[in-house]
């Protein structure tokens, strides 16, 4: 990375900007005792999405109501530190930036249109500093960050980062960090989720089911959505069941891969790749071929993490220092791969659990939100306030475990 472009960008927001910052945390302070309310319909709100569509609409709308309420009041961002007054670096994941999905992408509810996501920049670029990876390793205790830093990451390795977000982030002057699964480049290959999707919505999700089968001997499950695929299946087997599973897969609808990853055109090119790099976006670890980190066993790390770290380090010509756990989740970061990814060089793991990351946090557990807000009040609560609401509700649920355990020492939980 140039250090003149990210020294320039960083510079955002400007002084004026800044002490608009401070002047809204500032008028926080004097309409504290709205918090109270505020706790209030944020008790009232649920913290689970629905399953379908229109229960997901009207959850996302139950959620986001203490942030709507918020966004119209002086000193929004002083209310939200009450809260949760230790956060600081913001983390911000997207996935696919386009006006349209395909049969690969529809059901996954990664993509995000280029008026939705130019809107996301714009909002973060009036009430937040965007800031390299390169500012955050610098200053891994927080403190010397700027006014409410935010990192912008993409996942996995969709074509449309480099054809729309791209220049959308250099226009903005945000830097972004893109984890990249190299099995995908040059479009040979088709990801394991957008296959699923592809058979799911080609065939019917019978389809998948009946392949489910065949991979699941004893029939324990029998899929409803694209969600309990992604959310129960896949997690559930072994690195081999996952591989004969998208191999039946192949089989039973007799489709080319080669073909379909061909006409598609999901993936980035070598070639992008370091034109992206060019564009000073830094490049991270993805995992080769996109699996669940918990299927891995010690002796798979090298074939999954370290082949794709040499494999994109060689393209671009740049260090890989960080890592995105695949599917974001908590329980696939294990004790043993965390050491590993310490050890082979990645100084910065990236979940993607919507949790707010304390100050003085662990740049091996940095925690990401995924942005589907339609305006600037969702985003406000999407960022500011469900983050905080939820590592708020972890820690009571923690201290209700230890109280547990406190009052019966002899039970096993």
């Amino acid at each position: 990375m140039t250090a003149g472009f990210f020294n320039r960008i960083e510079e955002f927001p400007s002084d004026q900007v800044s002490r608009r910052m401070q002047t809204e945390d500032q008028a926080g302070a004097r309409v504290a005792a709205k918090a109270a309310a505020v706790r209030m319909l944020a008790s009232r709100a649920s913290l689970k999405q629905g399953a379908t569509a229109t229960t997901q609409s009207r959850g996302r709308a139950a959620l986001n109501l203490p942030g709507r309420t918020l966004w119209h009041i002086p000193g929004r961002f002083g209310i939200a530190r009450l809260l949760a007054p230790s956060v600081s670096l913001r983390c911000v994941i997207f996935h696919d930036i386009s006006d349209t999905e395909s049969s690969l992408t529809r059901g996954l509810g990664v993509t995000v249109t280029r008026a939705s996501f130019e809107a996301a920049l714009t909002f973060l670029t009036r009430h937040y500093t965007p800031v390299s990876l390169q500012r955050v390793l610098d200053n891994s205790d927080g403190n010397r960050l700027p006014p409410r830093p935010v990192l912008v990451t993409f996942d996995d390795a969709y074509a449309s980062v480099v054809d729309f977000a791209a220049p959308l982030c250099r226009k903005f002057g945000v830097p972004a960090v893109f984890f990249v699964n190299a099995a995908f480049l040059d479009n040979r290959q088709i990801a394991l989720d957008n296959l699923v999707c592809h058979v799911a919505n080609s065939f019917g999700l019978g389809a998948v089911n009946n392949v489910v089968r065949t991979i699941d001997g004893t029939r324990r499950f029998d899929l409803r959505s694209l969600t309990e695929v992604f959310n129960l299946f896949l997690p559930a087997i072994s690195l081999q069941a996952r591989q004969d599973f998208r191999a039946a897969l192949l089989l039973r609808t007799q489709i080319s891969e080669q073909d379909l990853a061909g006409e598609a055109g999901l993936y980035l090119t070598r070639q992008r790749l370091r034109d992206l790099n060019s564009l000073n976006f830094e490049i991270g670890n993805h995992t080769y071929t996109h699996v669940n980190c918990r299927s891995l066993s010690d002796s798979d790390f090298e074939a999954e993490i370290s082949r794709n770290k040499a494999v994109l380090e060689d393209i671009s010509g740049m260090p890989v220092r960080s890592f995105s756990v695949p599917y974001g989740s908590s329980s696939d970061l294990s004790d043993n791969l965390a050491a590993y990814l310490q050890r082979t060089g990645h100084e910065a793991v990236f979940l993607a659990e919507s949790l707010a990351n304390p100050r003085h946090g662990d740049l091996s557990r940095l925690n990401r939100v995924s942005l589907k807000a339609r305006d600037d009040a969702e985003f406000f609560s999407e960022i500011e306030i469900l983050p905080r609401l939820r590592m708020m509700r972890n820690r009571l649920s923690d201290v209700a475990k230890l109280r547990r355990k406190a009052s019966h020492p002899g039970r096993i939980n």
